[in-house]
Formats: structure tokens, C-alpha cells, sequence
């Protein structure tokens, strides 16, 4: 059953600041990529706190909100349920001074991210049919090669088209305009004169042929141009005949500067940028290689890896493979080991479940949830995950390894690898991956980097089997974290560790098995003592003792002994609302700081009798 993310949707979007606050949202394979005007109303920290959301990242000009696998379905629910535009700018300027590399980022982010999932998947099935070739299984002329060769190639022969679109909608140009622009640079008159070497004019002025299927540059410059002249038009003409007369000014003009300047100036560009990296990435591939590979998590961090995408689609245009995406492959596999380790090591619930699945979705190239919940959390794990992605990155560039297509690195994605190299790419990825879950189980991770909050922890349902340490719920209801009551001082915690209810019907029972320290004469508190020494303090609802006992009725006495579910207090809930109270109920552990942690239920309603709290003695759940 699919999962609904409706409240998730809202709640993000109001903690960005509201629908009026968002000039722009895209999202890549884990993070919402927002613009926003005013960063100053956002709240980080709600943000963050959110279920469903593991961080938030200010880079690059953007706000990003980290949410992993799920966030094309998150995204979508946003431009269902808010009035927010999806992959579109408002008008409206951001509050914040932007630099170049800001500006670079979002454009190369708003460029390329719509197209990742198409080159993706071509580029898997390319490595699949590689694959199928070199054990003999298919031929490269049997029809079925041929056809999926097309279905797989055509994303990267025709990528100036797909460029176009998405350029056009950075450069506020008229797509459909962009790309007829495009499909003129891959007409195949045009291309076919390349191939035959022959040489035209366009108004006397010689035309340098250049083959276009598979370029990058080019085609976003030559957009970049027509959203200028479209402005320019749109302005300048009248309403009556601008509607025809735009697009045939664009097209008669655009075209040919493109093919007469724009064109060889971004082929120029391309191979400069290709000749560049080369030259560099020759010098020593491995030392080059593990300087790129160790400092790329850093890059991932503040999205700054967005900047390098223009140099693989280059490269793949140019040589047909690229180096850059696989050096840095195996840093993949060694954020989901690092990961691993932590949750081989740790013994709390919570965090080997975070852990747990990190370590899984990072198998599959989605390191977010790695790198931002446990490893860089803890710091140490991530420092050994850079150095492992450092120490395969260099075995990557000894060996020459490279990729067919523009893929992330992941068990999935590993026939796009084949070919030069391919062994030593496989080794480094090993090495990356067990070398940091080792390296983190060993030296990099034990409970004791756990902060208290994480102690107290929440856990899914039903709470151990501890019944000295266990805490039942005193009454039917809701349940709230403790944090988000209305009384700022149960709210901070500064009273105890613990939970909060809200009563569904006006009786309160015992939670443990104990002692009643004191049972107040107004009804609305009891502290009671278990017999392992844990102290509870159950507070009826926020400033009820004015009341002075009204709609109370109290059924223990101080000193009383008593088991689970023995009756405390009655009270009338319909009445204590009607008097302007909130009924919401802490329930707290008040000598929290002698135990090690305090672990709360994660429900959202609970029975009387079943578990919401549990006091841990040492770091073990």
C-alpha cells in the first residue's frame, strides 16, 4: 500500500516558510531543492524534527531538504496538496546575496536533475548489453541488441534536445522553440554533411560543421541566447503579432548564430574542459584519483558535486566514457559500510534501525541517509568512509576503469562499469565498503558518542519486557512527545524525561508497580516510586490545580502501595475543557539523570497497560 506523505507535504512547505516563500522547487534522487525568498523563515530545526525528513543542507544558493528514496513521491505530493509550482520559478528576488558558484550550481542542479533518471536507467541497460555481448548471449546485430541499443543510446545521442527543454525552463525561454533549435543542430541534412566532410556557407559567411548528437555545451548557450532574444522580443513587439512573429525572429535567428558562432565556441569550451580533466587525471591517475575520491563526500555535503556533471556528460560526448563518476563510485559503497558498522556496533534500537536501513539504501547509491543520519552525525564513521573512498578512488584510477554512461555507483548500476579496468573497480568497491564497516565497528563508533536525547530515543510500539525499568500507559489516548506540549516547562524537560497523553476518558492508572510518594489532595498530580527506584510524576493536564479538586475525584492516598492498573483519580475531561484547561497529561521519569537513557514509545495512541517508557541502566536497549 503506498505510503501517503499529505501532512508531510504541508508541514515541510510551512516550515520553509509558507507557499509564498518558495520562488523555486526541484529535487534530485534525495533532496528538495528549494529557492526560496526569505531563508530567514524557515525553521531548520522543525524541519529536521520531522518524520520523514533526515536533513537540511543550505548550499549552493539552495535550501535542501534531505528525504531520500522517497522524494519524487514526497515532491509530487507537494504540487498536489500546495499551491507551490513544481520545477518552475516565481517571480521574485531571494534576499540573499549570490555568488558565482551559487549560481552555477543551481543552474548545472535546475539543468540536469530532471534528466538523471532516464540516464540512469540508459545507462544500466547499456552496461546489461555489454555484459550479454561479452558472455555470447547476444549479438550486435541481432534486432533484439539493436533495439534496446536504441533505447538506451537515444537519451545520450539526442541529449541536446533533452538539454533544450530543461535549459528553457532555467531560462524562462519557450521550450518547444529550444528545442526545434535543438533538433536543427541534429537535423540530419546537417549531420550528414559532417560525416561527408563537405563545407556550405550561410550568407556568404563559412559555416564550420561540427557533429551535435551527444553535446552539452553548445546547446545550453545557444539557449541561454534565444531566452535573451525571446525577452527582448516579447518587450519590444506588440500584443497583436508577437505571438507569431517571436518564434519565427527565434528560430531565423538563432539557428544560424548557432552554427556560425555559439556552436564552435561551446564545441571549443567542450573539449578544453575534456582536454583539461584529462591532462590532469594523466599526471597521476592515482594519486588523483584518491585526492578526488577522499574530498568528494565533503563536496556531497554542500551539493558542490552538481558542478563536475557538465564535465561527465562531456566526457561521455567527447570519449564515449567517463573517469570523474567512477573514481568516486566506491565513495558510495563506503558510506553505506561506514554506516554498517555503526549498526553492527550500536545496541540501541533506534539508531541500528536508522543505521540498518542507511547501510541498505547506500548499496543502492543513495548515501544521503548515511551520510547526514549516523555517519556524519558521529563524525568518526565519516572520517573513515573519506579515507577508504580515498584508498579505492586510487586503485580506481591505477586501474583506468571508466563508465558508458552517466550512473551513480551501486550493485545495480555495476555493468555500466564493464570494460578497461572494470576488476579493479569491483576491488575498490569491496575495499571501500568493508574497509569502513570494519573500520567504524573497530575504532570509529560505540554508544557512549550518544547524547542523552538520543538515549531517551523512541522506539516502535510495545517496549521490552523489563517490568522494573517499564512504564505502561496510565490512561487511554492520544500520545505527544513531550517537547511539544503547551507548558514550556514539561517542554523543555527540565521536570524529567518522558511522554505526554491525551486522556480519551477521565481515569488515570497506576504505571508501575510501586508506591504512591504522594498523591496530591486536588487530584490533578501523583509521584510514584516503583520498586526498582524509578520515579514517575503523572501530571493531570497544564495548571488544573486552580481548579482546587474540582471534577476530581482521588482513589489513592500518599504512602498507598500499588500494582499496574490500579485506579488513581477520576475526572470529568468534558468539564476540566469547559473551564479553559488543557487536559494533556506528562507522564515522566523525574530521577532520569541516574539512568543511562529513557526510551519513549513512538505510537501515536496507547491503551492502558501497554508500554510508553523504559529507563535504561547502561547503553544497552
Amino acid at each position: 500500500m503506498a505510503k501517503n506523505y499529505d501532512k508531510l507535504a504541508q508541514d515541510i512547505i510551512q516550515n520553509v516558510g509558507g507557499e509564498e516563500n518558495v520562488l523555486s522547487l526541484v529535487h534530485c534522487a534525495t533532496r528538495l531543492r528549494f529557492k526560496l525568498k526569505d531563508k530567514s523563515k524557515a525553521n531548520k530545526v522543525k524541519l529536521e524534527r520531522l518524520e520523514g525528513v533526515i536533513t537540511v543542507v543550505e548550499s549552493a544558493g539552495q535550501y535542501q531538504v534531505v528525504v531520500g528514496n522517497s522524494v519524487k513521491d514526497v515532491y509530487e505530493t507537494i504540487g498536489r496538496v500546495t499551491g507551490v509550482q513544481l520545477n518552475s520559478d516565481k517571480e521574485g528576488t531571494s534576499n540573499e546575496k549570490r555568488g558565482f558558484v551559487n549560481v552555477a550550481i543551481d543552474t548545472i542542479s535546475a539543468i540536469f536533475t530532471p534528466l538523471l533518471a532516464a540516464m540512469c536507467g540508459a545507462g544500466i541497460l547499456k552496461g546489461v548489453l555489454m555484459l550479454s555481448t561479452t558472455f555470447g548471449w547476444l549479438s550486435t546485430n541481432d534486432g533484439t541488441y539493436r533495439i534496446l541499443y536504441a533505447a538506451c543510446d537515444s537519451i545520450f545521442y539526442y541529449l541536446p534536445i533533452a538539454l533544450a527543454f530543461t535549459s528553457a525552463k532555467k531560462f524562462k525561454a519557450n521550450p518547444f522553440i529550444a528545442v526545434a533549435v535543438a533538433g536543427a543542430l541534429l537535423y540530419p541534412n546537417m549531420t550528414a554533411l559532417f560525416g561527408g566532410k563537405e563545407s556550405i556557407s550561410f550568407l556568404g559567411i563559412p559555416v564550420i560543421l561540427i557533429s551535435y548528437p551527444s553535446t552539452v555545451i553548445p546547446i545550453i548557450l545557444s539557449v541561454f541566447f534565444l531566452a535573451k532574444v525571446e525577452n527582448f522580443l516579447n518587450k519590444k513587439l506588440p500584443e497583436v503579432c508577437k505571438n507569431f512573429v517571436t518564434p519565427t525572429v527565434c528560430l531565423a535567428l538563432v539557428v544560424p548564430v548557432t552554427y556560425l558562432v555559439i556552436g564552435p565556441i561551446g564545441d571549443k569550451l567542450g573539449k578544453l574542459l575534456a582536454g583539461g580533466y584529462t591532462a590532469l587525471y594523466s599526471i597521476n591517475p592515482m594519486i588523483g584519483g584518491a585526492i578526488v575520491a577522499t574530498v568528494w563526500p565533503v563536496l556531497i555535503i554542500f551539493g558542490l558535486h552538481w558542478g563536475f556533471v557538465p564535465i561527465v556528460t562531456n566526457n561521455l560526448a567527447i570519449y564515449g566514457r567517463d573517469t570523474l563518476f567512477t573514481i568516486t563510485g566506491p565513495n558510495n559503497f563506503a558510506q553505506a559500510g561506514a554506516a554498517l558498522g555503526v549498526f553492527l556496533k550500536t545496541k540501541n534500537s533506534k539508531l541500528k534501525a536508522i543505521a540498518g536501513s542507511s547501510a541498505t539504501t547506500g548499496l543502492f547509491g543513495i548515501t544521503e541517509p548515511a551520510i547526514y543520519g549516523v555517519n556524519l552525525k558521529y563524525k568518526k564513521p565519516f572520517i573513515i568512509a573519506c579515507i577508504c573512498s580515498g584508498i579505492a578512488g586510487g586503485i580506481v584510477g591505477y586501474a583506468g576503469a571508466g563508465a558508458s554512461a552517466l550512473v551513480g555507483a551501486s550493485i545495480l548500476t555495476l555493468p555500466a562499469f564493464m570494460g578497461k579496468g572494470f576488476v579493479g573497480f569491483l576491488i575498490a568497491c569491496a575495499i571501500a565498503y568493508f574497509g569502513s564497516a570494519i573500520g567504524t565497528f573497530l575504532f570509529g563508533f560505540n554508544d557512549k558518542m550518544l547524547g542523552d536525547e538520543e538515549n531517551q530515543g523512541t522506539v516502535d510500539g510495545n517496549i521490552g519486557d523489563s517490568s522494573d525499568l517499564e512504564v505502561v500507559s496510565p490512561a487511554n489516548g492520544q500520545i505527544m512527545m513531550l517537547e511539544d506540549v503547551s507548558d514550556k516547562v514539561f517542554a523543555s524537560g527540565e521536570l524529567g524525561k518522558g511522554i505526554a497523553i491525551v486522556p480519551s476518558e477521565g481515569k488515570i492508572y497506576a504505571p508501575i508497580d510501586g508506591k504512591v510518594e504522594a498523591a496530591f489532595p486536588t487530584g490533578h498530580a501523583f509521584g510514584l516510586k516503583s520498586n526498582s527506584g524509578l520515579e514517575i510524576l503523572i501530571h493531570v493536564g497544564f495548571n488544573t490545580v486552580e481548579l482546587n479538586g474540582k471534577y476530581f475525584k482521588v482513589k489513592a492516598q500518599t504512602g498507598q502501595v500499588v500494582k499496574k492498573g490500579d485506579l488513581l483519580v477520576e475526572f470529568d475531561i468534558d468539564k476540566i475543557k469547559q473551564a479553559g484547561y488543557d487536559i494533556t497529561t506528562p507522564v515522566i521519569v523525574t530521577n532520569y539523570s541516574e539512568y543511562s537513557g529513557v526510551i519513549v514509545t513512538s505510537d501515536t495512541a496507547k491503551k492502558v497497560g501497554e508500554s510508553i517508557i523504559k529507563a535504561v541502566n547502561n547503553v544497552t536497549v
